[in-house]
């Protein structure tokens, strides 16, 4: 690992959080990194940055000696494969954390409660606390889905710009899991545009005939997250959803309190 003394002054610079400015630092090229595709050149870095080329050269060589950063042949720097196994084990803590807010919601509608996240193009279950009903619903955690047929994709993917939730159907695909699926571009953005002028997000059959999904996101959250009940489509009726959908934008503000808690616990 690079020792410069240019790097062990900035290393022992208090930062005004009261860590080390470095560290700062290179997390937020690494979330820039991440927030231009996984991929960008030292001159980017420093514009949206705006620290000076140096710096940030300095950092990039000490997060390459590590392998949290790539060198490419064309000089860009892209992210380390080394943040894998650190992101895997992030998403399954994550999913433990959320299931007493999945249990607390499972307590106050009677349906099972899910949390979902947002992986590349697709929805992966990370956390599911079931129905205490002999007929509830089921997904196993880590399963995939595509988000144009889940309430969860729905919730997640208004908050994106329509233009990247084009590209992204572009590149999926809209296959039908039932005659209920909405399999149009344009039908899915009218639908999130639903999703923004009410608050939450439905799956009506959309994905599994017989079954109903309320979801919402989970603002603020570290990674795009959502959390959701499912049930029976004859218990998760229209009388039912308006009673559902107050406790699920509750849980989920506290739980987003909860991860945004240095301290782990809900938030004081």
């Amino acid at each position: 690992m690079p020792t410069s003394s240019a790097s062990t002054t900035d290393s022992a610079r208090p930062a005004a959080s009261g860590g080390v400015q470095s560290l700062e630092r290179a997390f937020d090229l690494l979330e820039r990194m991440a927030d231009a595709g996984g991929e960008v050149g030292l001159s980017e870095l420093s514009a949206s940055s705006g620290l000076p080329l140096p710096t940030i050269h300095r950092l990039m060589r000490t997060l390459v000696a590590c392998g949290y950063v790539r060198q490419q042949p064309n000089r860009r720097y892209a992210l380390g494969p080394r943040l894998i196994r650190l992101g895997e084990s992030a998403s399954r803590l994550l999913g433990t954390w959320a299931r007493p807010y999945l249990a607390r919601l499972v307590e106050e509608t009677g349906e099972t409660a899910n949390m979902a996240l947002l992986d590349g193009d697709e929805i992966v279950y990370v956390a599911q606390v079931p129905s205490k009903h002999s007929m509830r619903m089921f997904t196993e955690v880590g399963r995939r889905v595509l988000p144009h047929s889940t309430g969860v994709g729905k919730a997640l993917l208004a908050g994106f710009p329509p233009q990247e939730v084009r590209a992204l159907l572009g590149r999926t695909g809209m296959p039908a899991a039932t005659e209920r699926t909405i399999t149009t571009p344009e039908g899915f953005l009218a639908a999130l545009e639903e999703v923004r002028r009410q608050g939450y997000a439905i799956d009506d059959n959309e994905q599994e005939i017989g079954v109903r999904c309320l979801a919402v996101p989970v603002p603020d959250a570290p990674t795009a997250a959502a959390v959701s009940i499912s049930g029976p489509a004859g218990r998760v009726t229209e009388s039912a959803t308006e009673r559902i959908v107050p406790v699920l934008q509750e849980i989920a503000r506290e739980l987003s309190e909860a991860l945004a808690n240095p301290g782990g616990g809900p938030a004081a």
